[in-house]
């Protein structure tokens, strides 16, 4: 390294320690460029694995949709074993609930089987609606968008009474009802299904109390003096006569119903025409059962 003439000894050494500290310098950076060049490249092949990873994992969920939509239960134990879904009801729930990708005939099939863990998972998707301040016919749209019903008569009366259950929490607003031998209101909560009138005597019931077929039935807005916002079931072809229903006694018997008319009392007058027009849709007529009931009224008349 070449150094002036001109310059003293101590100036000298002063500018050979500069270049020596400036070399130590370059040197330190290269040093650094190069480690950095080698944590980015780390930091790239980390970045793969997990997108790798990712790939992988989103290919098994979908492999294991596709396994659930041919066969539900292998489905479900594929996506567990390969720890992507939880063993517990309310995560399989969940997954049911979201339904990406999955087939809701098939969703509907898998909540209605009769296994003990597909009921648990059937009460924890239900769970999962909220029923607050709709009416029946709202909150069962709801509930019926996320799946289809299956079409086998016990899943399909698992699953609404699932749904009765639930409703009933979410809407502690019931109604009250009269009628029989004995004038006395009774608190009931009532499910309208299959063109039938179901009322339970609590929520918790798994079982309806009674039962009303609307069949040849009619509605019709009622004043009480007790009971605000009434209306009642009666038979509009033959006065007096028994409407045809049944009831479960304390004892567990069932039996047929005693009621000339099933007068209603609704929460607010909101409520009391919405069931009102419900009811009124899902009553149909049998020319049969109008022309039985005839013919048992000349016999009695008769005797």
């Amino acid at each position: 390294i070449s150094v002036p003439e001109d310059l003293s000894l101590e100036e000298r050494e002063e500018l050979l320690d500069i270049r020596r500290r400036k070399k130590e310098l370059i040197d330190d950076i290269e040093r650094l460029k190069y480690e950095i060049a080698e944590v980015m490249t780390e930091i790239d092949n980390l970045t793969s694995v997990e997108e790798s990873k990712t790939t992988q994992r989103n290919k098994q969920i979908a492999m294991g949709r596709k396994k659930f939509n041919m066969d539900p239960k292998k489905g479900i134990q594929f996506l567990i074993e390969n720890d992507l879904l939880q063993s517990s009801p309310e995560d399989v729930a969940q997954f049911l609930y979201k339904g990406e990708g999955l087939n809701k005939t098939v969703i509907g099939d898998y909540l209605g089987e009769r296994d003990e863990f597909n009921i648990k998972v059937l009460q924890a998707f239900v769970e999962l609606h909220e029923f607050a301040d709709l009416n029946l016919v709202q909150a069962l749209r709801q509930f019926l968008w996320s799946f289809r019903l299956p079409g086998e008569a016990q899943k399909i009366d698992r699953m609404m009474e699932a749904f009765a259950a639930r409703y009933c929490l979410c809407n502690p607003g019931v109604f009250q009802s009269t009628g029989g031998r004995v004038k006395t209101w009774k608190r009931r909560w009532f499910i309208l299904t299959d063109n039938c009138l179901y009322y339970f005597e609590y929520t918790t019931d798994k079982e309806p109390r009674g039962i009303i077929p609307l069949e040849n039935l009619s509605i019709r807005e009622v004043e009480d003096p007790r009971k605000p916002n009434c209306f009642e079931l009666y038979n509009p072809s033959h006065k007096g006569q028994v409407i045809k229903a049944c009831k479960t006694e304390a004892d567990g018997r069932v039996v047929e119903g005693n009621h000339v008319v099933y007068r209603i009392s609704a929460p607010s007058p909101e409520e009391k025409e919405e069931w009102m027009k419900s009811i009124r849709a899902s009553i149909s007529r049998d020319p049969f059962y109008d022309m039985l009931a005839t013919r048992k009224r000349r016999i009695a008349n008769k005797k």
